[in-house]
């Protein structure tokens, strides 16, 4: 089935849009581990994370930039030079300047084809799964005579959330034994290189720093001029049907010298086929196929967390987590529970879903899972208040696929413990009124609900009281315990949960709808009592598998969803109605959080909406299926292969944040499969 799939490109292959931008758009590829490179098409680099070797590495060093850009010129028999790569353009450059070539993804991984006058030159990128090791081939496909190639590696090793403008390394220092080359400065692990390919071989000329603008640093009001270093350059030249690579590393040489580039390309095409044959068959074609391979970016083993994972092996089990985001988001445990099931039950990946709820399992402190775990460190940060309930569905979802007795019975106490330091009252606030069953919580200086932008001691949307979803997910959680304690002949603890559930849902009914507007109130008993604002978080009252929200108000706030926050790419998080709205999500840090909740489109509310739509409207899968429609070319734009973070709140509806996100993939594979026609 693997090699079926393989043989089939118009499955696995991804061109982008005629209206690519080769400046603006970008290509990613990861390891597995959190590492990842990232660059724009046109080989430009114009974020701080753009890179062609992010290495993930232990405690406490975290994620490094190891190999910034790799300029590239191809050098003809009458001697012009074509420059391929630049990463050095003028500010007010256009992106012919950049580009002269094609672009696509072949089984999610980047090939670029340039032509220059009779040559054809193929340029590919692979990082192999689990490693922190990067091949960059060239290969001749076409052309009379023989070329040179120069390949000049830059650098600029720091944290890659470091600022372009931070203090370089006090120096470099370049070693070399036969065709191995370490590069190294200060106490940062060495990169090692190697060149392979028919007269190649490294030339130094004495190193040099050349000046780097990034300019979506710059519109992102962040420092955007920094320095590279570049000891020389790599040399090789090339026939037709010849290759060239570089290989850069942080593993050992044993690792490095062991492997090839044709063996680690076709290594992790296989590994790639073999994800679309496990998949759903449902998802091995077409746009859910792009979205099981972008699904995989974000399913990661930590291999910051050396201890965590000892202890895991120990109980026969393995560590897993999901990377929010990329560039910048680490492992968080909402973007995980919430994304688990498109990104691994719907994928096929059953037994890593499995991995991922026993890791978090571990990590349950007063009643709490962690909302993220910080670049570098090992502990996390439980500043959350529906993480945990997210935590019920997730394994509710997983469950239904697998039957997976064993781990319910492991994980029961867990739960029971949950709800417990919930009632009477856990970390943050967070704790159920006993005037009315619901759930509050609220803490000064963190937001505690995914709409959790913060500027400093500025908190934009603070939600603290009993907010919509918090209750919609804690009623959910009540009655799949409920339900687990029944399964496990706990009659007496179900029957407590059922009552429980019963007044919190008497409860909800009467304090959330908002008669004169017809829809529910976002926060009861707030900081300035009942919030009307007109936001997506309602939805959940319908989409969950226990909705809290009595039936015949399922219509009306399902039909104000859709009048005031749906568009072709996700619900907006507040109605263009309120004052507080904000079209654009752009400009510096502050100007994007004061958007980030307050009209700027998320795509991964488009799930939650499609099984609120289908619960209410169960016979209309064509309007359901429609709703996902703008995302299949969205996958040839912005990120190729992938789906942004967030999106402008008005049309264009222009792609922002990060550049591949775990819950929109996931979301959106989700829906796309449960609307697959009949």
């Amino acid at each position: 089935m693997a090699q079926q799939l393989m043989d089939e490109p118009t499955v696995i292959s991804l061109t982008p849009s005629a209206t690519s931008r080769p400046l603006d758009d970008e290509w990613l590829v990861t390891n597995g581990l959190g590492g990842y490179a990232s660059g724009t098409i046109s080989g430009a680099c114009t974020r701080r994370y753009h890179g062609l070797l992010i290495a993930a590495l232990p405690v406490p060093l975290g994620r490094l930039m190891m190999l910034n850009h790799l300029s590239v010129e191809i050098i003809l028999p009458n001697e012009h030079i074509a420059q391929l790569d630049r990463d050095d353009l003028p500010e007010d450059s256009t992106t012919d300047e950049a580009w002269r070539g094609d672009f696509e993804l072949e089984m999610g991984l980047p090939v670029w084809r340039y032509s220059v006058g009779p040559y054809r030159l193929e340029k590919r990128i692979v990082l192999p799964h689990l490693q922190n090791t990067v091949f960059i081939s060239y290969r001749l496909v076409e052309g009379p005579d023989r070329v040179r190639l120069r390949l000049r590696p830059s650098f600029h090793f720091r944290g890659h959330d470091d600022a372009v403008d931070s203090a370089p390394p006090r120096g470099y220092r370049v070693t070399a034994v036969d065709n191995r080359f370490e590069i190294q400065a200060d106490a940062t692990p060495p990169l090692r290189m190697r060149i392979l390919g028919p007269s190649s071989g490294l030339l130094l000329d004495g190193g040099r720093y050349r000046e780097v603008r990034y300019r979506l640093e710059k519109a992102r009001g962040y420092a955007s001029v920094g320095s590279l270093w570049s000891p020389g350059y790599f040399r090789a030249s090339l026939k037709a049907g010849d290759d060239a690579s570089l290989i850069a590393s942080t593993e050992s040489w044993d690792a490095i010298l062991s492997a090839n580039t044709a063996s680690a390309q076709s290594a992790e095409l296989e590994r790639r086929a073999r994800l679309l044959a496990e998949a759903k068959p449902e998802a091995q074609h077409g746009t859910a196929a792009e979205l099981v391979l972008a699904a995989d970016q974000f399913l990661i083993r930590p291999s910051g967390r050396v201890g965590d994972e000892a202890q895991a092996q120990a109980a026969g089990d393995e560590i897993r987590s999901v990377i929010a985001g990329y560039h910048w988001f680490t492992d968080w445990g909402r973007d995980t529970m919430i994304s688990l099931e498109g990104l691994t039950l719907a994928t096929g990946r059953k037994t890593e879903a499995g991995y991922l709820l026993r890791t978090f399992a571990r990590y349950v402190r007063d009643g709490l899972i962690p909302n993220l775990f910080p670049e570098g460190q090992r502990e996390g940060l439980y500043h959350t208040a529906d993480a945990t309930l997210w935590f019920f569905h997730s394994v509710h979802r997983y469950l239904q696929a697998t039957g997976d007795t064993h781990t319910l019975h492991a994980l029961l106490p867990t739960f029971r413990d949950i709800v417990e330091h919930h009632v009477r009252g856990t970390r943050f606030g967070i704790h159920v009124d006993p005037a009315d069953d619901l759930l509050s919580q609220g803490y000064p200086t963190l937001p505690l609900t995914w709409m959790d932008a913060k500027v400093g001691d500025w908190v934009v949307t603070p939600r603290r009281g009993k907010a919509v979803e918090i209750n919609a997910l804690w009623y959910n959680a009540l009655r799949l315990l409920e339900g687990w304690c029944r399964e496990s002949n706990e009659t007496e603890a179900a029957d407590a949960l059922a009552e429980r559930a019963a007044r919190t849902q008497k409860a909800f009914n009467e304090r959330f709808w908002f008669a004169d507007g017809g829809y529910l109130y976002d926060i009861v008993d707030g900081d300035n009592g009942n919030d009307t604002a007109l936001r997506p978080n309602q939805v959940f009252a319908i989409s969950l598998d226990h909705p809290v929200l009595d039936r015949a108000r399922w219509e009306p706030v399902l039909n104000k969803a859709a009048e005031h926050l749906l568009t072709p790419v996700g619900l907006r998080s507040l109605s263009p109605d309120n004052p507080d709205y904000k079209p654009k999500y752009d400009g510096d840090l502050r100007a994007r959080d004061a958007a980030y909740h307050q009209g700027t489109v998320w795509p991964w509310l488009i799930g939650p909406f499609v099984d609120a739509w289908l619960r209410v409207h169960p016979d209309d899968r064509k309007s359901a299926r429609g709703f996902l429609a703008a995302f299949d070319s969205h996958l040839k734009g912005a990120c190729i292969g992938s789906i942004s973070e967030v999106f402008d709140a008005e049309a264009p509806f222009l792609a922002r944040g990060c550049i591949a996100q775990a819950w929109s993939v996931a979301e959106v594979l989700r829906a796309w499969l449960k609307t697959e026609p009949t």
